[in-house]
């Protein structure tokens, strides 16, 4: 089957009420960037623009029958996964996987809320690293999901930790450094460290994580070579970051309506 003029990117994540993060996040992104997105929703959440206050995951084998019903229907041409919510899930989703090697696939993983709930247990951790990540053309976490996931200080020693996982390549952003700038770094087996680094902004923000993981997919799906997809995302991030506004009394939203900086 030809692929639409729209490439397809399923987004596997976790319903945001606000309108900030998850699912919604990776719609709007995706569209923006010229791809369809088609979803499955992992975990609805009770959240506001503070915080996450209570996280209840579906059901894996729903979640398991919702994707294989997509997968028979749509020429899916890349895959991002968000928050899952549970081991099960992310033990559900490898056996799939693995039989999808040709999509690539791009994990953002979701250990805490922007407010400071934990949104991940040891298990899911441990399935994350042992059989997720083995699957990824490319991981997105903040330096405190790569410090937690890898075990050690240094963001250079965790990159070696997540790659040794088996991943292609291992993006960690450094919004949640104490700099003046935020440098975010693309780390790959047997290729030099490539960085970029972007003025720090006034707020902080609810869902940079979900837009830029969705972006990079929108860039993949639509056949860039990693670090192009990787350099015009973080470009697409920052200006939606830039743009964005608040409309509640927490974290600001990107606004990812604005002018496509991916073209």
């Amino acid at each position: 089957m030809p692929h639409p003029a729209k490439p397809i990117v399923l987004s596997i994540a976790g319903h945001d009420p606000s309108g900030g993060a998850g699912i919604q996040a990776d719609i709007e992104t995706l569209t923006a960037l010229g791809c369809h997105p088609a979803t499955c929703i992992s975990s609805l959440t009770l959240q506001d623009s503070h915080n996450v206050y209570q996280l209840r995951p579906l059901q894996a084998d729903w979640i398991g029958q919702q994707l294989e019903i997509l997968f028979q229907d749509y020429p899916v041409a890349c895959i991002k996964i968000g928050l899952l919510g549970s081991a099960e899930t992310a033990t559900m989703l490898a056996d799939l996987l693995r039989r999808k090697p040709h999509i690539p696939l791009v994990i953002d993983p979701i250990l805490a809320a922007g407010g400071g709930t934990a949104l991940a247990t040891d298990l899911l951790i441990e399935t994350l690293l042992g059989q997720l990540f083995p699957l990824a053309t490319v991981i997105t976490p903040n330096a405190p999901e790569a410090r937690r996931l890898a075990g050690k200080q240094t963001l250079d020693a965790c990159a070696e930790r997540l790659l040794e996982t088996g991943c292609g390549a291992v993006l960690i952003t450094g919004t949640h450094e104490e700099s003046s700038g935020v440098v975010n770094r693309l780390y790959r087996p047997n290729a030099p460290v490539t960085s970029q680094s972007w003025p720090r902004l006034a707020h902080s923000y609810h869902g940079s994580g979900c837009t830029l993981a969705s972006a990079i997919a929108a860039g993949l799906a639509r056949g860039m070579p990693l670090e192009e997809a990787v350099s015009r995302a973080q470009t697409y991030t920052w200006d939606s970051l830039s743009a964005g506004w608040r409309p509640g009394k927490g974290q600001h939203l990107p606004d990812r309506s604005h002018r496509n900086s991916v073209e």
